[in-house]
């Protein structure tokens, strides 16, 4: 990592810790959006007044004229919701009111935030006197310059908060919030470069993000993609608005927060690429009243487990031409054959839209500890790779940040889409003994279409060292002999010394 790597993570860090201390005893989730909403009125502002000054500098140009702004994705701040005005009130107990207020004009002046931002700062129960510190750490970022944009200070801010925010709320953060490093492998794999990118269960919308920072990162245009995506939470949907807000992203997210299966907000909508962290195994998705739904192409899914549903609305809304799919799932869609779940997964295989599997490392999630894998879909196969599925186990990348959380380094991710990307494009592939295995047809047909990696990559070969079992046995025994003989002999020392001391054993 190069230096304004290090210094940036660091002041990610200290910002977290600053502000984590001034939420007292305030719950995780509820203080999530006192901060995320904060982080976002300073964003906004800063923008609107850097732009301001620059009109303010042209001769001809109205600092005034909300189309000066718009027309470059900026919002419109009225004078009262700018933080010049907000600040002055950090240490007054009219601090809750004077943010409700900025946030009603703010949404008030833009109609794409109608309903999306906090406007619970004034209530009793929030410490007015913390809020106004807050105000003040905040007061500080700057975020508004040259230089910060540059290093995208503020998006990465606010995506640190809510991976922090995630691993404080353990197993509910989950519901918001996909690792980086998995959503980075899914984007690296299926290169979301132009055309329509859709989430179904879109969470905070990271995967929208990394999207964005792939194609910029290979000297691409974000204004080739555009976005769709839907989310059920309440919450979250406005997490996912306020966060594409802040990186000046230009989504379709639906006008309010609605349940895929049974509201779906794109219905006619065929994308490029997809990209989804869907909740595992959910139960209680009212599958029953779906039985005759024109998604499920390949088998009714189980109403106990929504899994293939989610693949199968997936595939539903994918491009004929060029569509792929890549999303995060439970293990156990990989060979569960309750409820016809093994009759859709053969269905998928014969139909040939299955294309690789990745069996992924345990404890990459703050909410849950089991491994996952990654299902990559594509409605239309190179020549070289019909019928035909490559199985990466990654199970052993990984290094451990914390006692609780794995992540995939840099090289390995590249490993895992490097390899598929070989394998696709038929160019310097070749199966690698416990890591990697192109499996055609008949191979998945006598695992009886078991998709579990481990199935068809083998065990990694030790390498051999030249000696010979029997020598190797021989030395071994003897070194055993030798280590149980000094263990006697320590023993008998200890007793030793304890009779010296008046103690018998």
């Amino acid at each position: 990592m190069n230096n304004s790597g290090s210094t940036i993570l660091g002041y990610e860090d200290k910002l977290w810790l600053a502000a984590d201390k001034l939420r007292g005893s305030m719950d995780s989730g509820e203080y999530k959006h006192v901060a995320l909403g904060l982080i976002f009125l300073k964003y906004v502002s800063d923008a609107f007044e850097k732009k301001y000054e620059e009109l303010k500098s042209e001769q001809y140009a109205d600092e005034e004229d909300i189309d000066e702004y718009t027309s470059e994705n900026i919002f419109w701040v009225p004078k009262e919701s700018r933080w010049n005005h907000i600040k002055q009130y950090a240490n007054s107990p009219e601090i809750g009111k004077t943010i409700d207020n900025a946030m009603e004009q703010i949404e008030k002046e833009n109609p794409s935030l109608k309903g999306v931002l906090n406007k619970n700062y004034s209530r009793p129960e929030l410490d007015k006197t913390r809020l106004g510190e807050l105000v003040t750490l905040f007061t500080n970022l700057e975020i508004g310059t040259d230089k910060a944009q540059e290093m995208d200070m503020l998006g990465r801010v606010y995506e640190y908060f809510i991976s922090k925010f995630a691993s404080a709320e353990g197993k509910g953060g989950g519901e918001f919030y996909t690792p980086a490093c998995i959503v980075k492998t899914l984007v690296e794999m299926i290169e979301p470069y132009n055309g329509r990118v859709y989430d179904p269960a879109c969470g905070s919308g990271g995967m929208f993000v990394q999207s964005t920072k792939f194609i910029k990162e290979h000297q691409g245009n974000i204004n080739n993609i555009a976005i769709y995506g839907q989310e059920l939470n309440p919450t979250t949907w406005k997490l996912a608005k306020m966060n594409l807000a802040i990186r000046q992203i230009d989504g379709n997210l639906g006008s309010h927060n609605a349940d895929t299966f049974h509201n779906d907000l794109h219905k006619n909508l065929k994308a490029d690429y997809i990209l989804a962290n869907p909740p595992f195994n959910i139960s209680d998705w009212g599958g029953e009243k779906l039985k005759d739904d024109l998604r499920w192409k390949y088998g009714v899914p189980p109403t106990g487990n929504a899994n293939y549903a989610w693949l199968q609305h997936m595939l539903h809304h994918l491009s004929p031409e060029k569509g792929v799919a890549g999303t995060v799932l439970a293990n156990g869609s990989l060979s569960s054959d309750t409820s016809n779940e093994g009759v859709i997964r053969k269905n998928m295989i014969e139909g040939d839209v299955v294309e690789c599997i990745v069996a992924m490392p345990s404890q990459l999630f703050y909410a849950t500890g089991i491994p996952c894998c990654l299902w990559i879909m594509r409605r239309n196969k190179n020549e070289n790779n019909r019928n035909k599925i490559l199985f990466i186990d990654a199970r052993n990348l990984g290094f451990m940040v914390d006692r609780k959380v794995r992540e995939l380094s840099k090289e390995d991710i590249s490993k895992i889409s490097d390899t598929y990307h070989n394998w696709r494009n038929n160019e310097n592939y070749e199966d690698i003994l416990g890591f990697c295995k192109s499996a055609n047809l008949e191979e998945l047909k006598s695992n009886n279409y078991v998709l579990t990696p481990g199935r068809y990559v083998g065990t990694e070969e030790v390498e051999d060292d030249g000696i010979p079992f029997e020598e190797k046995m021989t030395k071994l025994t003897s070194e055993l002999s030798e280590h149980m003989k000094r263990s006697q002999e320590l023993d008998e020392e200890i007793r030793k010394v304890l009779g010296a001391i008046g103690y018998e054993i």
